[in-house]
């Protein structure tokens, strides 16, 4: 028997205080016709209400789409997610406490899908100690409405660990390209797999209904079992819509390149202006390694991404994204989404790898930073942004470089002549005596040794000994006026302080394969000496 649907149907599907989970991230694998029909149906009968609405990426395009939906005061009582900061009505709904607001890692919360499937306590985790996830700090809890304690400290063999506790999903809303009558279905036309297939598991072992949207029919049993990511034994409701509804991204409806089903040439990708993004995407990318798994953040770590392939050392590195890309090279301007991918893997397992200690670099943004290495990047300027991959990725990353701006808001740089003149200061200090919010502890990089870097335009700066010291300041820059004044805490001074590399302040550089080359040699001379004797 058909499992298709109207999709005026799918309101009445969901009971008033329904946990609902979804899996997505930007736009890709959002199914924004069915979030659609929900609002039309609360705004119109004040049904479906007070739901707790549940999922690990940030969903939206920071206009109208994805959890804006959502956002009315009653629709959600209960938020629990690893990022709002695409759907702004949502974030703000949160921050002003208008409902519960739990922010809690993203892979946490798309690993949470299988535990919760197979009837297990919990994601144990050594993720988020230190930082505002724990319950010593914050516990997640985004306003004062948020009272409940819900993440835990444990003991497991004498080290602690942080318990995400689970919870019965009632409907999982998920996206495919194709269904059969039965209700398997494919993502063939997505640019990423996500989790789609435990958050099916979960609500159905909960109880729960599933309801996928898809944009094309399939007689059952047609479909080719290997490219069935859901079974139609997991799917209660298929809702076939048109393309519109299914964009890959927050940017781009469809892009074969972004499937895997062509392979772009990459001369074709634009190269950067000299501007304050190129220069910290070269200082940057001279911190990469041969053979290294990288990470790369939204916004200005994109740019590392664009050296590598401006310099031709792509060959030399394997760029992933958190949500399952590995190879290839992520798209500036529609995160999530890579050209010329060497593989996609499930959300989760992805995340199982970055938590194992997958990641050689990351490259990541930063919002705030303070002197004992603390970093925010999750609720800063009366704004809920959420943290999303950020505490996975680079609480174990063997080293994590974050990229960014000394300053924010208007600032305005030139070269001349291989120097930086700082035309215009930026309005808010980045450099702070206490952050808002701990997304990143320093104390916790400092207890695992691990290497951390800060790169900014005019000047760069290492966590040593769990104190943020600068080490290189960029030709031109003045110390005192362009650097210590626009800080709030003095940073300690290396006794080694150099000028940042003078060449990567020239429209022309070219230098990053002899610094990556140069690496490789410097690796291998160990083993040719144990040769030669």
């Amino acid at each position: 028997m058909s499992k298709v649907i109207k999709v005026t149907e799918v309101a009445a599907l969901i009971k008033d205080g329904a946990t609902l989970g979804a899996s997505a991230l930007t736009l890709a694998g959002w199914p924004e016709d069915v979030a659609k029909s929900i609002e039309k149906s609360f705004l119109e009968t004040n049904h479906p209400k007070n739901m707790t609405l549940v999922h690990a990426s940030g969903i939206g395009d920071w206009k109208t789409k994805g959890t804006q939906h959502f956002a009315h005061p009653g629709m959600v009582s209960k938020w629990i997610g690893g990022h709002t900061g695409l759907s702004p009505d949502m974030a703000k709904m949160v921050i002003d406490g208008v409902c519960e607001g739990y922010c809690l890692p993203q892979g946490v919360i798309c690993q949470l899908w299988r535990e919760i499937a197979a009837k297990r306590p919990g994601v144990i985790t050594k993720i988020g100690l230190g930082t505002f996830c724990d319950p010593r700090l914050e516990g997640g809890k985004m306003n004062k409405a948020t009272t409940k304690e819900l993440v835990q400290v444990i003991q497991v063999a004498g080290e602690e660990y942080l318990l995400y506790p689970t919870f019965p999903v009632d409907v999982a809303i998920i996206r495919g390209t194709t269904a059969d009558e039965f209700g398997n279905m494919t993502v063939d036309d997505e640019g990423a797999l996500l989790e789609c297939l435990p958050l099916a598991q979960a609500a159905k072992n909960s109880g729960g209904i599933v309801i996928a949207q898809v944009k094309y029919l399939a007689q059952t049993g047609t479909l080719h079992p290997k490219k069935v990511r859901v079974p139609g034994v997991l799917v209660d409701y298929i809702v076939v819509s048109s393309p519109d509804e299914h964009w890959q991204s927050s940017a781009t409806v469809f892009n074969p390149g972004f499937s895997g089903d062509v392979e772009v040439p990459l001369n074709n990708i634009p190269e950067m202006s000299l501007d304050e993004r190129l220069i910290i995407a070269r200082r940057a990318a001279m911190e990469l390694t041969p053979g290294s798994v990288v990470n790369l953040g939204i916004g200005m770590p994109e740019g590392v991404a664009g050296v590598a392939s401006m310099e031709g050392v792509s060959d030399l590195l394997t760029l992933t994204t958190e949500i399952g890309s590995i190879g290839g090279i992520p798209a500036a301007g529609d995160f999530g989404m890579a050209y010329n991918v060497q593989a996609f893997v499930e959300q989760q397992a992805q995340f199982d790898w970055y938590d194992g200690g997958g990641l050689d670099q990351a490259f990541l943004g930063a919002a705030e930073v303070s002197l004992n290495g603390n970093v925010n990047v999750s609720k800063f300027k009366g704004r809920c942004v959420g943290c999303g991959g950020f505490i996975n990725i680079t609480q174990n990353a063997k080293k994590v470089v974050y990229c960014g701006t000394f300053t924010a808001g208007g600032l305005k740089i030139a070269i001349e002549n291989g120097k930086l003149i700082i035309k215009q200061e930026g309005k808010g200090k980045k450099y702070v005596e206490t952050v808002e919010q701990v997304t990143f502890s320093g104390a916790y990089a400092k207890q695992t040794k691990q290497p951390v870097l800060f790169i900014t335009e005019r000047a760069v700066f290492e966590l040593i000994d769990g104190v943020v010291t600068l080490t290189e300041v960029a030709p031109g820059v003045r110390l005192e006026e362009d650097i210590l004044a626009q800080m709030t805490f003095t940073p300690r001074i290396s006794p080694n302080l150099k000028p940042m590399p003078p060449e990567i302040f020239h429209a022309k550089w070219g230098g990053l394969r002899k610094i990556l080359e140069a690496k490789m040699v410097k690796a291998s001379e160990p083993a040719a000496e144990l040769v030669t004797a």
